[in-house]
């Protein structure tokens, strides 16, 4: 049986053109058993919501503005939150606000045992954020929302290309590799393989906000494969990840062009992609630095590897021993 979410909304802080990203965000949770949204709704600055509350089912709550300055709307959203704590069968609760005035709220629901998701615009201030087991930002939501309807329209696989947001408070990538490698470090102690999944999970615990379309990332294995001191093993349909730091660097960078190479099978990967994808693992790579002058005869001197003239591309190919 799948959880069971209340949806609470403050349309004071939220704009209406986030309820699809927000609905189809809240269905891989669970069941949302509530869909309410809080506001003045004599105000025409929340007329654009009137249509969105009739196609997705949204009950509308009516809260006036009693006095200049005050916010009368979150009086009335954590007054239910509480009535539904205690008379409602929730396994959780997804806040959708920009406002920090939900940060003990959040922390109430969380010690009632409740999963709280919480979602709001960047500007959502980092209490608020904390407070939750997990913040969502609406624009990321947006935006990958907007890259899947135009893969719809256009019939084209959805594709990241690993471009960061500018201008985003999120943790940098350094922040979240010292992270997992101290996630992996632990589990090693203990004799423990660590999960992709449970990696995932515990950055989620560390960092709220933690979500990779802020990298540019649709898969959190696209985004760790990214950072230098990490390896992912796939063993049928179990991914773990370990350490590249008992390696040198030019091990590490060996490895890693012979498993683009093979990863590519018969046809190879064409030495221009390849160089691309060193300098994006590898930063500052470098082929003197490996004793070549050229990057051709560097692939070359790897055993097994064969180039190939095709036109105006070369190819490396791995050539089995069998």
């Amino acid at each position: 049986m799948e959880d069971r979410f209340a949806l609470l909304i403050d349309a004071d802080n939220v704009s209406a053109k986030y309820i699809k990203p927000i609905l189809d965000e809240l269905s891989k949770y669970g069941n949302v058993t509530y869909k309410r949204i809080y506001g003045d709704w004599t105000k025409t600055n929340n007329a654009s919501w009137k249509e969105e509350l009739l196609q997705n089912s949204i009950t509308p709550i009516q809260q006036f503005s009693y006095t200049t300055g005050k916010n009368a709307t979150d009086s009335a959203m954590i007054i239910d939150a509480m009535d539904m704590l205690y008379t409602s069968e929730l396994e959780g609760f997804c806040l959708v606000s920009s406002d920090s005035d939900f940060t003990k709220l959040a922390s109430r629901l969380r010690e009632s045992g409740k999963t709280v998701i919480g979602m709001g615009e960047d500007k959502t201030p980092s209490p608020f954020r904390k407070a939750c087991d997990i913040f969502t930002v609406l624009e990321l939501l947006l935006e990958d929302n907007t890259d899947k309807d135009e893969k719809e329209e256009k019939g084209t696989p959805h594709q990241h290309h690993g471009k960061e947001r500018k201008k985003d408070t999120a943790a940098s990538k350094e922040q979240i590799e010292e992270a997992v490698v101290k996630i992996i470090t632990e589990n090693q102690n203990n004799d423990r393989e660590t999960g992709l999944g449970e990696v995932g999970s515990r950055l989620v615990k560390l960092y709220p906000d933690f979500d990779v379309r802020r990298y540019g990332y649709s898969l959190l294995s696209k985004f760790l494969e990214t950072l230098p001191k990490l390896k992912l093993i796939q063993e049928g349909t179990k991914v773990s990840v370990t350490l590249y730091e008992d390696k040198s660097r030019q091990e590490m960078v060996e490895e890693y062009i012979l498993r683009q190479i093979q990863a590519n099978g018969r046809y190879g990967i064409s030495l221009g992609s390849l160089g691309n994808r060193i300098r994006a693992r590898f930063g500052n790579f470098k082929v003197r630095d490996y004793g070549f002058s050229q990057f051709k005869q560097y692939i070359q001197s790897f055993p097994n590897v064969q180039i190939v003239e095709d036109g105006e591309r070369t190819r490396a190919v791995y050539m089995s021993d069998e």
